[in-house]
């Protein structure tokens, strides 16, 4: 029952930061639609994968299975972000309230915390990923409603911005760090980062993380151009 939860939980935000990431672009139909259509083949991939096992460190060998999946996102993500400047503009045109309520599923990170109680995860990974992401996914309740009726705070918004980048770097490296039969684990006790392999939770480093990074990196390019604005506007003021 607990893993149906996840997969529900897990399906949900995805699902929330494609439709938002997609609705909110300029794009036309057609662009919209292929989005939509790449985003549901790589869940598709991902999950298909997962169910066969390719993700257990007895198959991928020496790199942990998640984080093959989560380099691989990464790439085709900002890889569009920086060689196709529809991408980025489509990604800009989301506003910021938008963009900082997505990051509110993360309070979804209390499944770390009940993994590692059930000791299925290791500390250092659980905790931390636990805490960071329901830190990041509360803090982003006020900012997001805020930012919705008009009060933008750059300041705030960034030093939370930078928080949230901070909380997935280092959960992926603990991930990668707790990982069972890789030469480089560092956290050898209990059962590391294993559950991460499986289904639904294989979700979270394969499909989840790299769009939450890219949510980020858009948010603080967005305020880098709210800034100039303000700089543009204060000029002709004066």
């Amino acid at each position: 029952m607990f893993e149906v939860i996840g997969a529900i939980g897990a399906t949900t935000a995805y699902a929330l930061l494609i439709g938002v990431l997609v609705g909110f672009s300029p794009a036309d139909a057609r662009n919209k639609f292929t989005a939509l259509l790449a985003a549901m083949l790589w869940g598709s991939l991902i999950v298909v994968l997962a169910a066969s096992g390719a993700f257990s460190p007895d198959t991928t060998g020496p790199i942990p299975g998640p984080i093959l999946a989560f380099g691989a996102l990464m790439v085709l993500l900002f890889g569009s972000w920086f060689m196709w400047s529809g991408f980025r503009s489509s990604l800009l045109s989301v506003p910021v309230w938008a963009l900082v309520g997505l990051h509110i599923a993360r309070i979804g990170g209390v499944f770390f915390l009940i993994l590692t109680t059930a000791g299925r995860l290791s500390a250092p990974f659980g905790p931390s990923a636990g805490w960071g992401d329901i830190i990041v996914g509360v803090i982003a309740i006020p900012l997001a409603v805020l930012a919705a009726i008009g009060l933008v705070y750059p300041a705030v918004i960034r030093i939370w911005n930078a928080l949230g980048v901070l909380d997935l770097i280092l959960a992926i490296s603990l991930g990668a760090l707790s990982s069972p039969r890789t030469p480089f684990r560092v956290f050898t006790e209990g059962p590391g980062t294993l559950a991460m392999t499986t289904l639904p939770w294989i979700m979270i480093p394969a499909m989840l993380v790299p769009f939450y990074l890219l949510v980020h990196a858009t948010i603080e390019v967005k305020l880098r151009e709210l800034r100039r604005a303000r700089r543009v506007e204060a000029r002709r003021a004066a």
